[in-house]
């Protein structure tokens, strides 16, 4: 796959789901990674993970994190540290070759891409970290836009009728109250109310509500 579609496709995404649903996959082609990721640590499924793995996560013990926290560069295992010392770091099989890049904001590292190969695959190399430094950099531009217009972003994330359930919710009517005046099921409104939360990154009513209202200002 040609890099210009991965431009393409950060630039054409709505949201930061979208990213994961449709960029992240097209990337893990690109370079033809066993998994890959794109993580924001500043969201909650981040700081659950991070807790789940902290000691992978960990600047003191993983070089590669502690390249990428201290340069705000790409980086892969061969770059920092020796295949003997890699296996004794990070022994998981599908772990063997890893490498990850930035994502920043205003001089800050907020979130990062990852992707690893198993054992029996070639490491990462030169035009590997060339492709996703470039990559990195439309990411980090495409968040920072999306970031400093969250009411472009949120009118884009909702569907029309999904905006109509926000403001119903915004005016404290229950779901059995929204469905009603919709001509809707309550349990449509419910799994309308998921797939919202899902998009807005949110986990409540009152989250939902405030989100909004912070996009309007």
């Amino acid at each position: 796959m040609a890099i210009q579609h991965l431009f393409t496709a950060i630039s054409q995404a709505r949201s930061e789901e979208e990213l994961r649903s449709q960029l992240i996959p097209q990337c893990g082609d690109h370079f033809t990674s066993k998994r890959q990721g794109l993580f924001f640590f500043d969201q909650s499924s981040f700081r659950r993970q991070f807790q789940a793995m902290e000691r992978a996560f960990s600047v003191k013990r993983n070089p590669v994190v502690r390249y990428l926290v201290e340069r705000h560069a790409p980086v892969h295992e061969g770059v920092v540290t020796s295949p003997k010392v890699w296996q004794v770091i990070c022994p998981r099989p599908d772990h063997w070759h890893v490498m990850v890049g930035p994502i920043v904001n205003q001089g800050q590292l907020i979130g990062a891409m990852g992707f690893t190969r198993e054992r029996t695959m070639s490491a990462f190399n030169e035009q590997d970290l060339a492709d996703l430094s470039a990559v990195c950099l439309h990411l980090s531009t495409w968040v920072v836009a999306a970031r400093s217009q969250p009411e472009a972003l949120a009118q884009k994330r909702l569907t029309p009728r999904e905006l109509e359930i926000a403001e119903l919710v915004a005016s404290g009517r229950t779901n059995a109250a929204i469905g009603r005046e919709l001509w809707i099921t309550e349990n449509s409104v419910k799994q309308a109310l998921k797939r919202m939360f899902r998009k807005l990154q949110v986990s409540s009513r009152a989250e939902l509500v405030a989100h909004l209202y912070t996009a309007q200002r």
